[in-house]
């Protein structure tokens, strides 16, 4: 299996990315010793569009592994999103949107990575409590998945299927980085060993 790791953490003065890291590297460790393939990818450095582009040909799996800001992914993850995934409508990613003018095909079907999968770690300072629970203020109920909708809507725009989201809660006011790191690994060991 070939697993593709991208960092969209983007340092800030306040979030050095510390757990983002820890956590691509454990992914990493545990991933090695399962026998797969792993590439890393780090968007707050330098990389090569079509290097890009071709890791997500070459990947089984990606693991975005991201912190959240704003309610979704770094700047610096969105430009390499703007240009990795644009570079790649020719056909490497997706055929444009899927439609074609003498055809009825639906927008967005036009995914060329059939049959390969994604995951999203997150790393939140919201609590768990604010989610999933119609009396919380902000969120009203929804879920982290409902939140980052438009990130799965990107991989499922080039044909991937999810695995289930991983997440560290509370991370700046209430971490509890210990129990983060032991549930990650066994999240990686209980989706990705039976691929």
């Amino acid at each position: 299996m070939n697993v593709l790791i991208i960092n969209g953490h983007h340092f800030y003065p306040f979030s050095e990315g510390r757990l983002n890291g820890k956590l691509v590297d454990l992914a990493l460790e545990t991933l090695s010793e399962m026998g797969t393939n792993v590439r890393l990818s780090a968007v707050d450095s330098d990389y090569n569009v079509e290097e890009e582009v071709e890791k997500h040909q070459w990947a089984d799996v990606i693991i975005l592994q991201s912190p959240v800001n704003w309610m979704g992914v770094s700047w610096k993850m969105k430009k390499y999103m703007d240009e990795v995934y644009t570079a790649g409508m020719g056909g490497q990613l997706c055929s444009g949107d899927g439609r074609h003018r003498d055809t009825d095909d639906q927008y967005g079907t036009g995914g060329t990575l059939t049959g390969k999968k994604y995951m999203l770690s997150l790393t939140f300072n919201a609590p768990k409590e604010a989610f999933d629970d119609k009396s919380q203020y902000l969120l009203q109920g929804k879920s982290v998945d409902d939140m980052w909708l438009p990130m799965h809507l990107n991989f499922r725009f080039f044909d991937m299927t999810a695995l289930p989201t991983f997440v560290c809660y509370d991370v700046m006011k209430n971490p509890d980085i210990e129990n983060d790191l032991v549930r990650f690994k066994h999240h990686l060991i209980s989706e990705l060993g039976e691929q």
